[in-house]
């Protein structure tokens, strides 16, 4: 719909009064009346109009400037009325073909034509209207998918919390993960939004330790076989805590959560998952834990230094570690030695 200063019918006619089209609409719409179809286009420009009127003549291209017309975007749901003459079958079907919404033959009805212009002005605006509506949709649904979103992160910064809770070192642990995960998503060749899905979800891969007793998390020395059996329903607990989600990002924890100590040669657990039978983003945590667990302290041992945990992601590709996954880490190595520089691990058991 134009704008009152605009106009809201353009007659392109190179008659002076051809039938009373000047004046069909003049009395209710704002009606602008060109010769020339470099003036219609100029009129137009970027602004909608309800209607273009083009009555065809000797030496205008009518069909080439409906064409025209209809390329311009703000036009798309404008209604185009074309007069002209020639065989009634024939007229009409290469005027809607080239983009009219109606045809009109000679002799002309002035009644007929104005009833027909005020209707394909009000089906203008109908469709003006419903374009306006449905954007004000798209744009209430992206709005709310937004808070959706940012839901579902607060939700996972929470949960992160409760973890660090249980262990001091978690925090630092977990941002390290996470970078270390965007890096080898960004070897891989990942798309950024696909990336930062995992990369937090990453920060979940441990929540299930929260059901395991301080007595084992803390333990200096090793675990007995039964310590060791309770450590590792970990992965369990934590994909139970989350898979059954509403949220995308919450099954997407659950799933790395369940799958980050599975190893490539099918040696790992809960499943005894092998090669790509484990999801990528369980094998990209998988890559990204180790490592960050092997440059760290814990009670039962000092954190090693760098190279030596890069020589044993080296050495565990295609055993431990998908090569795929080790060779995306280790092509981002300037990223992650920022990263660790950044956030450094208590090196000091």
């Amino acid at each position: 719909m134009t704008n009152a200063a605009d106009p809201a019918v353009v007659v392109v006619t190179a008659r002076p009064d051809p039938g009373g089209l000047t004046r069909l609409f003049a009395s209710s719409v704002p009606t602008l009346v060109v010769a020339e179809p470099g003036a219609a286009l100029a009129a137009v420009g970027t602004k909608p109009v309800d209607l273009v009127l083009i009555e065809a003549w000797s030496g205008l291209d009518a069909l080439g400037l409906i064409r025209t017309l209809r390329l311009k975007p703000h036009l798309a749901h404008a209604s185009i009325l074309l007069i002209a003459e020639g065989d009634p079958a024939e007229t009409r079907r290469r005027g809607l073909e080239a983009g009219a919404t109606d045809v009109v033959l000679p002799p002309l009805d002035a009644s007929d034509l104005a009833l027909r212009g005020r209707n394909l002005i009000a089906l203008a605006r109908a469709q003006g209207a419903v374009e306006s509506q449905a954007l004000a949709l798209s744009r209430e649904v992206e709005r709310a998918a937004a808070e959706s979103q940012e839901r579902e992160r607060e939700i996972i910064r929470r949960l992160m919390l409760a973890a660090e809770f249980r262990d001091d070192q978690a925090g630092d642990h977990l941002t390290r993960v996470a970078g270390c995960v965007l890096a080898i998503a960004d070897g891989l060749g990942l798309s950024e939004e696909e990336g930062n899905d995992i990369a937090l979800a990453s920060t979940m891969h441990d929540i299930g330790k929260i059901g395991v007793a301080d007595s084992i998390l803390r333990k200096p020395g090793p675990l007995t076989e039964p310590e060791r059996f309770e450590m590792m329903q970990h992965a369990l607990r934590g994909y139970r805590m989350l898979h059954d989600s509403p949220s995308r990002l919450l099954r997407l924890a659950a799933e790395i959560a369940l799958t980050h100590h599975e190893r490539w040669d099918g040696a790992g657990y809960p499943q005894g998952l092998k090669g790509t039978e484990i999801p990528l983003p369980g094998r990209i945590t998988a890559v990204a834990d180790v490592f960050d667990a092997l440059i760290s302290a814990r009670v039962y041992k000092p954190g090693w230094p760098l190279e030596r945990a890069r020589r044993f992601l080296e050495e565990q590709s295609g055993a431990h570690f998908d090569p795929d996954c080790v060779a995306a880490f280790l092509s981002r190595w300037e990223d992650v030695v920022a990263l660790v520089e950044e956030r450094p691990a208590d090196r000091a058991a």
